[in-house]
């Protein structure tokens, strides 16, 4: 049923987007026939995406983005020698584009990706992955032109990935993108996080709470290992707000607010360790 219900939805949201206009964009990348393939999967698989132009270096793309004016990129990024396509970045402000970057790079940039909800694609690439990225651009496209907040948030969330990536830095904001726009949280004001099913509701020291649609698993692979903890399947904690553990009918952790989080009975030892040595 959930199946039928997700075609339904898609369907529906294709029709609604029949009259609208293709997304225009650029590929940039320093190789011919990667250029050529993904300019050919865009056009058999992506039907709402229209290629305007290619390059193979910075100097090309800011030359294509003064005279095309696209509404995306699709950019090559290889680190740490490549580190100039990072420098197309200080352009999205002034020209208010988005950007996929697609790369071979998994570990750390992929971390960053996840934290700061930018688009990427693995390579080589698959298919529904490159599907997704475009749904990401579409839905993006559709909460700039809502509110305009919402592109200055993106542009805020382009520069923090930015800056992690040059200097390797944990990040402690993360970026959330939701039916109404896109929310950057500072971590240090999570108090923890609870999975609920394949989402995942974050609740802040102030007493407020938000539903986020990626699982808990994505935020363990987000979230500083130094900073927060995986107590139990369905929790994940900020060590800073910790206040006492305890081992009475079970093992918990209390939080300042007074909460108490299960903690795994084959995770008590190393949570013991870890908080130890805090």
């Amino acid at each position: 049923m959930q199946n039928v219900i997700k075609k339904c939805t898609k369907r529906k949201v294709k029709q609604e987007r029949g009259s609208m206009a293709k997304i225009t964009a650029i590929i940039i990348d320093d190789e011919y026939l990667a250029r050529e393939n993904l300019r050919l999967l865009l056009s058999e698989f992506c039907p709402d995406v229209k290629i305007i132009g290619t390059g193979q270096n910075v100097a090309e793309a800011r030359q294509l983005i003064a005279e095309k004016k696209p509404e995306a990129v699709f950019l090559d990024i290889r680190m740490p020698s490549g580190e100039e396509g990072l420098e197309l970045l200080e352009d999205v402000k002034a020209n208010n584009f988005q950007i996929v970057f697609v790369t071979a790079f998994k570990d750390y940039a992929i971390k960053a990706f996840n934290a700061n909800s930018i688009h990427y694609i693995l390579k080589p690439i698959d298919i529904e992955d490159l599907k997704d990225a475009v749904e990401k651009l579409i839905n993006y496209k559709e909460l700039f032109s809502k509110d305009s907040s919402n592109l200055e948030t993106y542009i805020e969330s382009i520069k923090n990935f930015s800056e992690n990536i040059h200097y390797q830095n944990e990040s402690n904001r993360i970026t959330v993108s939701h039916s109404k726009g896109i929310k950057i949280i500072d971590d240090t004001n999570i108090l923890y996080l609870e999975g609920d099913g394949n989402c995942t509701n974050i609740h802040f020291v102030d007493g407020t709470t938000f539903f986020d649609t990626r699982t808990l698993k994505v935020y363990e692979d987000i979230l500083a290992t130094n900073k927060f903890y995986r107590t139990h399947k369905k929790y994940i904690l900020n060590l800073s707000h910790l206040t006492d553990y305890l081992y009475e009918d079970g093992a918990f952790a209390v939080m300042q607010t007074g909460v108490k989080l299960p903690v795994a009975r084959a995770r008590v030892s190393e949570f013991i360790k870890t908080i130890k040595e805090l």
